[in-house]
């Protein structure tokens, strides 16, 4: 498996971060009330686009590998954190296409199987060094 790779940049402007990964770039931001220029999405939000990417792409992947005609997956996500509970991702996944009920229920154990489900439902361990 590929190791992915990713460079965050904070410059001089306040909480915008450019996010470098091969030959693409996003930018994450907070939003102006939290004294952003909302240029970007949220960390959290990106979290949450991570999770919602990959569900939608690990099934397709598996419904095209099948021969399957799923036409469209809408992923939609909701984070809510509340002080001294654990954290919970609500995701709905809404499906397009000629799908029985035996092939709705095995797309079902595939998006809990997506890798970055398996990702954020699993302890993970970071290590940080600070360099100056």
């Amino acid at each position: 498996m590929s190791i992915p790779s990713l460079l965050a940049i904070l410059g001089q402007e306040d909480y915008l971060v450019s996010l470098q990964a091969r030959q693409h770039e996003i930018l994450a931001d907070e939003p102006e009330e939290l004294g952003g220029k909302d240029l970007g999405l949220t960390p959290y939000e990106l979290v949450l686009a991570s999770l919602g990417a990959c569900t939608s792409i690990t099934m397709k992947m598996y419904a095209q590998r099948k021969g399957w005609q799923l036409d469209d997956v809408d992923v939609q996500l909701t984070l809510t954190t509340e002080k001294n509970q654990t954290p919970v991702i609500a995701r709905s996944i809404h499906i397009k296409g000629a799908i029985t009920a035996q092939q709705h229920e095995r797309l079902l154990q595939i998006a809990n199987a997506c890798p970055v489900h398996q990702l954020l439902a699993n302890p993970i361990q970071i290590e940080t060094t600070l360099v100056k």
